[in-house]
């Protein structure tokens, strides 16, 4: 039974992975504009910056241990 349970929690596919991208993303953007708001000029803009980099780096790295999982992993 905890295996299945454990199964909701894992990534299997680039679409999920996408999908959790774009959840991370939005969230991030509401950050970005809150910091904006809060530190203006060049502060907000970099921690608003910071925000969106950092979903790209962690979309990035789903996506490859995606691929990397499928050629050396074991399957789920």
């Amino acid at each position: 039974m905890w295996k299945k349970i454990r199964r909701l929690f894992i990534i299997k596919t680039k679409f999920e992975a996408f999908l959790i991208t774009y959840a991370l993303a939005t969230g991030a953007i509401a950050r970005g504009e809150d910091y904006i708001v809060q530190y203006p000029g060049y502060g907000g803009v970099l921690l608003f910056l910071a925000c969106t980099g950092s979903v790209f780096m962690a979309g990035a790295k789903m996506i490859e241990a995606i691929d990397y999982h499928k050629t050396y992993g074991r399957d789920y």
